[in-house]
Formats: structure tokens, C-alpha cells, sequence
């Protein structure tokens, strides 16, 4: 295999360990103090082209604009203690903003714009940030929900009458001496706070150290590359791409559009992007689309994807168009404090799988008890990233809940480890069915139904049933131009599933699209609710 991350598995404890691995950079410095310095390297070179406003930006502007942005934060009296909100799409300065919010050891927490205002409210009482950057589009809302803080608000775009311009800010004078701030509680020092997927309520506000596990899946990006993520901030993978290429001194591309797979095939082709991160969801769009055969996307070196499960179909019709190596699946989510804690850049030997537990990370499989399971056995995927953890920012009861004493997160994934320690992905915990007390998964169905002709996605979800528990149902998404039926589906299931349990005893629903949630990912409550609104016997 090219790429085999060594591990090492402890048979008593039923524990696989990453190698160790030195810090790529000095442990004593902050994210924002190695941002800082290596932005100030190769100052001609574009930085970021933001497709959608037109605008070039070199290294050498972006870093005086992020001075600017963090003179100004420091011109207001703020402190490290004080938190700076963002809600806004990715557009020309809001690289900067991140940066100058790392200058300063202030942390931000980044909303997604789509938030209603109830929740933009609830999550901003959470952490009464001093200063907003948001868009123009979303100011009334932003300005109705945080009308009882005492706060500022800066438009990113579109200005609203009344709201201060970030063309403003960023002609702030910068003092001679700029230099940025050491960290007062050093690197355990809160840097960001982002969301949880929140599936179900109000999105918990996830806090990430100031550590430098951002950098250990990025090193090896070079002044060549040129990189995409389609995230915006309130990701982890949206301030990964950001940091990133602060670091590296990668050419960024941006685009504050809204996700179209015609699009960001285009800007691969045009741009030649050779590092692309990207929601499975936008994978499957990606593949379905009309224009995906006719443009080219050989400049691609990383595709990596992660965040939920993935049809193998998919994953298959995206590989025949690549190299080898370029289609990597990760596993992770925003507690970690990096992008991922597995990958997998070894597609055609393990396909499906999320690969092997990287350099300074633990992981285990555990049973409903807690016990530590056996290679091939399947429970909960736990991970100890082995790093200080600060928990969700005001919320103890959440955070003892989501990481135990001894270190180790709860993810509430499902999964095995097969023998040669790589991870597959089962799905949710609390996505699990039970038919006549038989427990399934909605993706033992879902990788069924992907193989029908002229399905581009599916949603499995259960219904409630007095007789049989939770009896399975799909909203099946079909390819442009395919003729197919709910009758069809159930029909191809029953073909194809000789298992009762397996089969769609609640029916099936044609639809446009997958309800998602801001991020990309399938959000399956929606989409059941969705289909009991328009389902008919």
C-alpha cells in the first residue's frame, strides 16, 4: 500500500495507538504566532481568488489586512478572554478575520448564515461576543438576535445602512511594532468555538485548543498546491482549509455561492485545483452530475471527504476518474481539534474504509457496556486524541458526557476495526432500527437501493409501527432524466434483500432532494418529517 500509517495494538487493553510523531512546528508557539510568521513568507504570491466577487488578493495584502483587522480589535479595549462571532459565506476578507482574531489569542465563533434567529440568539447568549462580522444579507437578523449584548456588528457585504463596512476596518493604521499576542493560558488557550451538527435542538458551541493538530494533516501542502473547501467557518473543515494555507502559502479558492457541483467542477478545471475537501453529500451531487464526465479534474492530488457515511457507488464512479491515492476518506468531527483523527489514502486496497488511526491518537471499539471489543466486532468508536480538551463553552454536564475521565470521546458512531487496523464506518448510534427486536441499520438499506439504475441518493429512516417497531422507508432522489417509482424502489429492495427486517414496509417517496442540514450533511429527521407530509398509501 502506499500509504500505511504505522500503528500499534495493545490485545489486553483492545486499544490501536498512532505512531508519535515530532511537532512540525515549536510546541511553544501559538496558531496564531506560526500563522503570523509564515505569512509574512513569498508576500507576492496570490494567496486567494474568490471566484464569485472577482477578487485577487496577494500574501502580502492579506497579511496587512489582517493587521489592520487585529489593530482594530485591539483599538476597542478587547481581551483574550473576549470572543469575536462571525456569521458569514466565504468572501475576500474573511481569511483576514480569522487571522487577526489568531493575532490576537481572541477566539471566534463562526455561526452558519442559514441559522434562524431563535438559535443565533441562543447560541450568542452562550458566548456574548464583543464584536460580530456577518454579512449584509443576514445584519437584521444578526442585529434582532443580539439586540440585549452589548455589541458591535461589521458587514462583510452587501452593507446594510447603519452597519460598519470591513472596508472600514481593514484601513485601520497598523503600529510599526504589530506583533501578535502570546497566549495567556498558553496553548490549551480556547481558539475557536464552532458548532456541533446539532441534529437535534440548539447546536452545542464546541470549544478547539490553540494545539497544533491543525497542522499534522496539512504538512505536506506545498507553495504549488491550490486548494478548495466549499465550508464555510462554523466547520471544522472550512478553518482547516483558512489555517491551512496561511501555513503553506497554498493559492485559496473561495466562492460564496451556494453548493453547485457545476460549479466546482468548473473551478477544478479552471483553476487546476489539486486539493479539494468535501461533504460525502457534495460527493454524491458531484458524480450525479450531467457535466462530471465532460470536465476535467485530473489536477487533483487530495480528494478528501468525510464527515458521514458514503455510497460505495459513489466512491467508485469518482475513483475511475482519478489517480491512485487521490480519493481519501477521513473520520472526525469538531471535539477533535483537527480535521480528522483516521484516513485513508489506500482507497483501491480498503475501499469504504476511513482508514487507520493517525500519529498521536488512540481509538477503541466499545460494547453497550462500555467493554473493549475485538478486531471485527462492532460498537461505538471512541477516540482519545490524546490532547487537552476545554469542552463545550459553558456546558460541563455535555462535555463529562462526551469525553470520559480517562480521555476518551463518545462519538456515537457505530463501527469496527478490521484486522489490519483500518476503521469502517457503520453510521449512527441513534440512527439504529429495530424491526420485531432485529437491530439495522438505514444504511444496510441505503447501499442496496444506490445500486438501482437511475438513483443519484437515498434517505433510509424508520416509522413507527404498534406491530413491528420500526419499519423502514426511503426518499429516493433520481438522476436527471431517470424514469423511476416508489413502487419500483420497494420492488428492486425486495429483489434484492431476501432479509425481511431489510425491507421498505413503510414505502418509498421520490423527491428532488435530501433535506439537509447547513452544513451539506443528510439530516434524516427532516427529511422523515418530510415524507410523512407527502407520503400517501
Amino acid at each position: 500500500m502506499p500509504f500505511k500509517p504505522e500503528i500499534y495494538y495493545e490485545p489486553d487493553q483492545k486499544v490501536w495507538s498512532g505512531s508519535y510523531e515530532a511537532p512540525y512546528f515549536s510546541p511553544d508557539l501559538s496558531v496564531g504566532e506560526i500563522t503570523f510568521w509564515e505569512m509574512q513568507r513569498h508576500p507576492q504570491l496570490i494567496a486567494q481568488i474568490s471566484a464569485s466577487e472577482n477578487t485577487t488578493l496577494t500574501r502580502g495584502e492579506l497579511f496587512l489586512n489582517s493587521q489592520s483587522i487585529a489593530t482594530y480589535m485591539r483599538n476597542l479595549g478587547m481581551y483574550q478572554s473576549d470572543i469575536v462571532g462571525i456569521i458569514a459565506r466565504n468572501t475576500t476578507h474573511m481569511s483576514a478575520v480569522v487571522y487577526a482574531c489568531l493575532f490576537n489569542g481572541i477566539a471566534f465563533h463562526p455561526l452558519n448564515v442559514n441559522y434562524m434567529e431563535q438559535t443565533i440568539e441562543k447560541l450568542f447568549d452562550i458566548t456574548q461576543p464583543k464584536l460580530i462580522f456577518c454579512d449584509g444579507d443576514e445584519y437584521d437578523k444578526v442585529k434582532a438576535a443580539t439586540s440585549k449584548l452589548d455589541v458591535k456588528i461589521i458587514t462583510m457585504r452587501n452593507h446594510k445602512e447603519g452597519s460598519i463596512k470591513i472596508e472600514d476596518i481593514i484601513a485601520t493604521p497598523i503600529p510599526a511594532d504589530f506583533a501578535p499576542y502570546r497566549l495567556e493560558q498558553g496553548n490549551n488557550q480556547t481558539l475557536g468555538i464552532l458548532c456541533s451538527s446539532g441534529t437535534t435542538g440548539v447546536p452545542k458551541a464546541v470549544t478547539n485548543a490553540s494545539a497544533h493538530k491543525f497542522f499534522s494533516t496539512t504538512k505536506y501542502l506545498t507553495t504549488a498546491d491550490v486548494q478548495y473547501c466549499h465550508s464555510t467557518l462554523d466547520w471544522v473543515t472550512g478553518f482547516t482549509a483558512v489555517i491551512s494555507s496561511g501555513v503553506h502559502s497554498t493559492l485559496r479558492i473561495i466562492s460564496a455561492e451556494n453548493f453547485d457541483p457545476t460549479l466546482v467542477l468548473n473551478l477544478i478545471e479552471k483553476y487546476k485545483i489539486t486539493w479539494l475537501l468535501i461533504a460525502p453529500s457534495h460527493m454524491a451531487m458531484l458524480a450525479n452530475s450531467p457535466d462530471f464526465e465532460k470536465i476535467k479534474i485530473d489536477s487533483l492530488k487530495h480528494l478528501l471527504y468525510g464527515g458521514m457515511c458514503c455510497s460505495l457507488d459513489v466512491q467508485e464512479r469518482i475513483r475511475k476518474r482519478l489517480n491512485k491515492g487521490v480519493l481519501q476518506f477521513a473520520y472526525g468531527f469538531s471535539e477533535l481539534g483537527s480535521t480528522n483523527c483516521t484516513l485513508n489514502k489506500h482507497y483501491d486496497e480498503k475501499p469504504n474504509s476511513v482508514g487507520r488511526i493517525l500519529p498521536g491518537q488512540k481509538l477503541k471499539i466499545v460494547n453497550e457496556n462500555g467493554e473493549a471489543l475485538e478486531p471485527n466486532q462492532t460498537g461505538e468508536i471512541c477516540i482519545n486524541p490524546c490532547q487537552y480538551w476545554p469542552g463545550y463553552y459553558r456546558n460541563p454536564t455535555e462535555s463529562r458526557m462526551m469525553r470520559d475521565r480517562d480521555g476518551w470521546f463518545h462519538t456515537g458512531d457505530s463501527g469496527y476495526v478490521d484486522n489490519d487496523g483500518f476503521l469502517y464506518i457503520s453510521g449512527r448510534i441513534k440512527d439504529m432500527l429495530k424491526f420485531q427486536n432485529i437491530m439495522y441499520y438505514p444504511s444496510d438499506i441505503e447501499d442496496v437501493i444506490t445500486q438501482m439504475p437511475g438513483v443519484a441518493e437515498v434517505c433510509v429512516f424508520g416509522i413507527h409501527s404498534d406491530e413491528n417497531m420500526e419499519e423502514a422507508a426511503a426518499s429516493v432522489v433520481p438522476k436527471r432524466g431517470a424514469k423511476i417509482t416508489a413502487e419500483d424502489v420497494v420492488k428492486f429492495v425486495k429483489d434484492h434483500v431476501s432479509t425481511n427486517y431489510l425491507q421498505l414496509h413503510a414505502g418509498a417517496l421520490i423527491v428532488d432532494d435530501i433535506k439537509r442540514q447547513p452544513n451539506g450533511k443528510t439530516s434524516r429527521e427532516a427529511t422523515k418529517k418530510h415524507f410523512l407530509e407527502n407520503y400517501r398509501k
